[in-house]
C-alpha cells in the first residue's frame, strides 16, 4: 500500500498541473498500465506535456541528475555491438569528470526502485543521470554511426552472398546482360523476315505468358470478392509500431506527412514514427525537426556514405525500431487513417503473414494525360495482379512504399539490398524464396505521380534498372534459386520479370518492325498474309489487349470512370516505357547503383483530395 502512495505522488510530481488530486494521478496510472505502454512515455504522449518535461520533473522527485541530450563528446564504456539491439538500450555507462556515471532512460518503476535505493545510499544520486529516451537513442545512433553504417550496407551480402547487387553484379555479368538482351531483340526484329517456325513461338512464350497471368487476374477479381474483414483489435491489444519514412531533399513534403500520419487512427502512445533524412539535406533535417514537439516523430540522421540510396538509409534506421510491426511510407504518402489497424488485425488472423502490400492509388490522376495512364497502371497492378499473385502464393513484386512487415521476418530475410534501385521489388522475390508469405488488402495510400515526362522516365529508369538488377542477383545461382522457389514460382519468376523486362523494350521493336516492313513494302500484319503473321498478330493481340483489361477494370473498381478515355493512348505510354527502358541498359553498365531521386509536391491538385 505504501508503495502505491509512493508511486501516485511520483505521478502528481510529474504531471503537475494536469493532476491536482491523487485519484486522477491513480487513474492515469491504470490507463497506463492498461494499455501496456511505459507511464512516463504515455503521460508526454496523452497529456500534452512534453518528453523532456516528464522525465525531468521524474528525475527532481527521486533527487537524479537530469541531462536532456547525452552528452555528444562523453566516451561510454561499452560502445553498441548488436545493431538489432540497439532499440532496447535504456542505460549507457559514461565517465564524468573522474566519476562512473549510468545515463538512463529510466521508466516510471525504475525510479520508484532507485529511489528507495537512493533513501538507504545517499551516494547513488551522484552517480545516476536521468535522459529522455529520444535523447539517448540519438545519442547512440551517433556513436555507433559507423557500425549501422557498415551494417546498413553489407548485411544482406553477409546474409545473403548469391543475391545480392552488390556482390553478383559485376561488370562482366552486367555486360553479358545487355549483349543477350540486344541478341533477343534482334531476334524479335528479325521474327517477320526468316525463321519463324523458332521466332513466333518464343515471342508467344515471352509475351502470352504474362498476358495469360493479366487476364486471370482479371478474371479473379471479376469473379471473386475479398472476403470478411478480420476482427477489430481494441487499443489495448494494439502494439508498438513503427513507421520509417525516407526522405532526401524533401523539405516541402514533410508538413502534409506529418499531417497525414497524425490522422492515423491509431493510439498515439504505440507509434514510433522516424523520419530517416539523409545528412546532406539540410532543409530536410530542419523541416523534420521542426515536427519533433509531436512525441511520436523521431528524426534519423543517415550519414553521407554510398551508396545513396533509400534501401541504405532504411536498413540505417531499421535497428532502431521498437515495433512488433513496421510500415514504410514516402514523402508524398497519405494512408487511410485506419490503415494500421487493419495490418494489425490481418496479422493477427493470419499467423503466416509475413508482409502485407497495402493499395496504392494516384491521387493526382486527372492532372495530364500521363498521370491518367500511371493511374490507370497502379489501378491494374496493385486492384488485380498482386492481389492475384498473393492468392496464388506466387513471388509479389512489392511497392514502393505501404509495405507492412512483421520486424522479426524482416530481418531474417535481410533487410532490403542496399545496392539494388528496386529494393522493394527484390524483397518480395526473397520473401518468397525464404517461403515467407506476403498478402495485400484493400486499404489504401494516395500517392503523386510525376507530372513531367523527365520526371518519368528518370523514375521509370530507375524501375527498369532495378528489375534488371533483380533478375540478375537472383538468376546468379539459379539451381539455388529453384531449390528456393520449387518449379512453379521459378517458371513464374523467369518468364514475368524476365518477360516484363524485355517486353518494355519490345514495344519500340514492333513499331521499328512496323516502319520496316512499310518501307521495304511487306504486308504489315493489319492484313496478315500467311500462318506466321496470323500468330504473330494474335501474340501481338493477346498481350496489349490484357493490358488494357488490366488497367481498365482497374479503374472502374476505383470508380474512376474519367480516366477510361485515356487509356487510348497505352501505345504512347509504352513506348515512354521502352526509351526508359533502354536508358536502363545503359546505366545498369556505367551507373548501376545511381539513384535518380524522384520530385515530388509539384502538383497543382490539392493533396490527399480523392479523385
Amino acid at each position: 500500500m505504501n508503495q502505491s502512495r509512493t508511486a501516485v505522488q511520483l505521478v502528481r510530481a510529474v504531471l503537475g498541473e494536469v493532476c491536482r488530486r491523487d485519484e486522477e494521478a491513480l487513474y492515469w496510472l491504470e490507463r497506463a498500465l492498461a494499455q501496456e505502454v511505459e507511464p512516463l512515455h504515455y503521460f508526454a504522449s496523452v497529456l500534452g506535456l512534453s518528453e523532456q518535461t516528464v522525465y525531468q520533473r521524474a528525475a527532481e522527485w527521486a533527487g537524479l541528475a537530469f541531462s536532456d541530450v547525452l552528452p555528444r563528446d562523453l566516451p561510454v564504456s561499452a560502445p553498441v555491438t548488436n545493431p538489432e539491439a540497439l532499440a532496447e538500450v535504456k542505460s549507457v555507462r559514461a565517465e564524468l569528470y573522474g566519476r562512473d556515471v549510468l545515463f538512463t532512460a529510466c521508466g516510471l518503476s525504475d525510479v520508484l526502485r532507485i529511489a528507495t535505493q537512493a533513501a538507504a545510499n545517499p551516494d547513488l544520486r551522484g552517480k545516476i543521470c536521468v535522459v529522455p529516451p529520444r535523447a539517448l537513442r540519438a545519442g547512440l545512433t551517433d556513436r555507433s554511426a559507423a557500425l549501422l553504417t557498415d551494417e546498413a550496407r553489407m548485411r544482406l551480402s553477409r546474409r545473403w552472398p548469391f543475391a545480392s547487387a552488390h556482390l553478383d553484379l559485376t561488370l562482366p555479368v552486367r555486360i553479358g546482360f545487355v549483349i543477350v538482351t540486344i541478341a533477343l531483340l534482334v531476334l524479335a526484329i528479325a521474327t517477320p523476315f526468316f525463321l519463324q517456325p523458332l521466332l513466333v513461338p518464343f515471342m508467344g512464350v515471352l509475351l502470352l505468358l504474362p498476358a495469360g497471368l493479366r487476364l486471370a487476374a482479371v478474371v479473379r477479381t471479376w469473379f471473386g470478392g475479398e472476403g470478411l474483414p478480420p476482427r477489430p483489435v481494441y487499443d489495448e491489444d494494439l502494439p508498438v509500431y513503427t513507421v520509417l519514412l525516407p526522405m532526401r531533399d524533401e523539405a516541402n513534403m514533410v508538413r502534409q506527412l506529418a499531417g497525414a500520419l497524425q490522422r492515423l487512427d491509431y493510439p498515439a502512445e504505440k507509434l514510433d514514427i522516424k523520419f530517416v533524412v539523409e545528412a546532406k539535406s539540410v532543409s530536410t533535417l530542419h523541416a523534420a525537426a521542426a515536427e519533433l514537439g509531436d512525441l511520436r516523430f523521431e528524426l534519423i540522421i543517415v550519414p553521407d556514405s554510398s551508396p545513396r540510396t533509400k534501401p541504405k538509409a532504411l536498413n540505417f534506421a531499421l535497428p532502431l525500431a521498437r515495433g512488433e510491426f513496421v510500415v514504410i511510407f514516402d514523402a508524398e504518402d497519405i494512408p487511410d487513417p485506419d490503415q494500421l489497424r487493419r495490418a494489425v488485425s490481418l496479422f493477427r488472423a493470419q499467423p503466416e503473414l509475413d508482409c502485407i502490400q497495402a493499395e496504392l492509388v494516384i491521387e493526382n490522376s486527372s492532372e495530364n494525360w500521363l498521370t491518367a495512364l500511371f493511374a490507370g497502371e497502379y489501378a491494374g497492378l496493385f486492384g488485380l495482379i498482386l492481389p492475384s499473385l498473393a492468392d496464388w502464393d506466387m513471388p509479389l513484386p512489392l511497392g514502393g512504399t505501404s509495405n507492412h512487415f512483421r520486424l522479426q521476418s524482416l530481418r531474417e530475410a535481410g533487410c532490403w539490398d542496399a545496392f539494388n534501385v528496386t529494393e522493394d521489388a527484390d524483397l518480395g522475390v526473397r520473401l518468397k524464396r525464404l517461403r515467407y508469405r506476403t498478402g495485400t488488402f484493400s486499404a489504401q495510400t494516395l500517392e503523386e505521380a510525376p507530372i513531367s515526362l523527365s520526371a518519368f522516365l528518370n523514375q521509370r529508369t530507375r524501375w527498369s534498372k532495378g528489375w534488371m538488377q533483380t533478375f540478375l542477383a537472383h538468376n546468379s545461382r539459379p539451381l539455388q534459386l529453384l531449390r528456393d522457389m520449387g518449379w512453379r514460382n521459378f517458371l513464374v519468376f523467369e518468364t514475368f520479370v524476365g518477360g516484363m523486362i524485355l517486353s518494355a523494350l519490345l514495344h519500340l521493336v514492333f513499331l521499328i518492325a512496323l516502319v520496316l516492313r512499310f518501307a521495304l513494302g511487306l504486308p504489315t500484319g493489319l492484313w496478315p498474309a500467311d500462318v506466321w503473321s496470323t500468330l504473330s498478330l494474335v501474340i501481338l493481340a493477346g498481350g496489349y489487349s490484357s493490358a488494357f483489361a488490366v488497367s481498365i477494370l482497374g479503374l472502374i473498381r476505383l470508380r474512376q470512370p474519367q480516366l477510361l478515355a485515356f487509356q487510348v493512348l497505352l501505345p504512347a505510354y509504352w513506348a515512354l516505357t521502352s526509351i526508359a527502358a533502354i536508358k536502363a541498359l545503359f546505366e545498369l553498365l556505367t551507373r548501376p547503383h545511381f539513384w535518380s531521386k524522384t520530385p515530388h509536391g509539384l502538383s497543382f491538385r490539392a493533396p490527399g483530395v480523392r479523385r
